[in-house]
């Protein structure tokens, strides 16, 4: 804080009082025989020497009296605030920077992987597509799995498919299971409920002993703020994806078998189900639509998007090819319904 200065009325007194004083002195002498000039010199230069003196000990008690006052009512005051502020400021970016690591470590086993294989085809005939789905999903409620519809029912949003469809043909699953971390043994999935408007499905559990110990991931009751930290965990890139992050051994023996069920099973047994984390930050919110920049890839479809909370704010539903800030997901404002319907069924 600047040194308090003496108000420029104050200031202006004093030199107006000095220089009257020193008129009246000097009118005051009488006059002298020249060769007495010297001696009335030295008298002036004197009588000057004490008032200037005298004008400065009043300045400097003017000082001491109004500065300690000014630095006692604010100094302390503005001190406090600032210390508050950065206090908060560290306490958030160490909030912000442990976040990752404490989703991870206490929702990983409630995160799973999704593997299944599905048909489009006319009655009668061959199927004319046959292929094989991953995805992500989370568990949102007592035997309920949140993910994407296009996980839930791939032929959702292929171009193919629905044209197949539109011609009569019909879509089904083969089979659906779920790998969760710490499970040698994949759960089987039934359908629940999707969504006729957005890329949300929920899922059943049928198998409730499986569940045992795994915890229900929070969903946030708040609106979702661009610019704030995100983090997404899922299992991008599949079973090929987990392959890579093996043990050198099992990485090449699996190596050429990342798309088979057999091998997302060794995966199991091994215990080297394992989801990935990624960070970025909310870039936008239009509507139920999130926009992030935490990148991922195919079979990340499904997986939590958690904000600097730890709360679930949406579901990582896919990505532009080519921008990484265009990763988008759907806000769980629109899967609260979803899961309100299927309690209900």
């Amino acid at each position: 804080m600047a040194t308090p200065r003496l108000p420029a009325l104050v200031r202006f007194g004093l030199q107006m009082r000095w220089k009257e004083r020193a008129v009246s002195i000097f009118m005051s002498e009488p006059e002298l025989p020249q060769e007495s000039s010297e001696v009335s010199d030295s008298w002036q230069q004197v009588v000057q020497a004490v008032l200037g003196v005298v004008l400065l000990v009043v300045a400097l008690s003017m000082f001491h009296y109004y500065a300690p006052a000014a630095a006692r009512n604010t100094q302390p005051d503005e001190l406090h605030q600032q210390v508050q502020q950065l206090t908060e400021q560290v306490a958030h970016l160490e909030q912000q920077q442990a976040m990752p690591a404490l989703v991870l470590n206490r929702y990983r086993n409630s995160i799973g992987y999704i593997y299944g294989v599905y048909q489009v085809g006319f009655a009668n005939q061959p199927a004319t597509i046959r292929a094989r789905v991953s995805g992500t999903g989370f568990l949102v409620g007592d035997g309920l799995l949140a993910t994407n519809r296009h996980v839930a029912e791939p032929w959702y949003g292929d171009t193919e498919a629905e044209a197949l469809m539109h011609r009569g043909a019909t879509a089904m699953l083969e089979s659906l299971v779920i790998f969760f971390p710490g499970s040698p043994k994949p759960v089987n999935l039934s359908p629940g409920m999707v969504s006729s408007t957005g890329d949300l499905a929920v899922l059943r559990i049928e198998d409730k002993e499986a569940l045992r110990g795994l915890l229900v991931l929070p969903l946030a009751k708040g609106a979702a703020l661009p610019g704030e930290l995100v983090t997404v965990i899922g299992y991008p890139m599949g079973i090929a994806g987990m392959v890579a992050k093996s043990p050198s051994g099992i990485y090449q023996r699996l190596a050429y078998r990342h798309g088979d069920i057999t091998a997302a099973s060794e995966l199991a047994a091994l215990s080297l189900i394992r989801p990935s984390t990624t960070c970025g930050h909310l870039g936008d919110v239009v509507g139920d639509k999130l926009i992030y920049d935490a990148p991922t890839a195919h079979g990340g479809s499904g997986g939590p998007v958690f904000n600097s909370n730890a709360e679930v704010i949406g579901v990582n539903s896919a990505y532009i090819d080519g921008f990484s800030g265009g990763t988008l997901g759907v806000s769980v404002s629109a899967l609260r319904p979803l899961i309100a319907a299927a309690e209900k069924q």
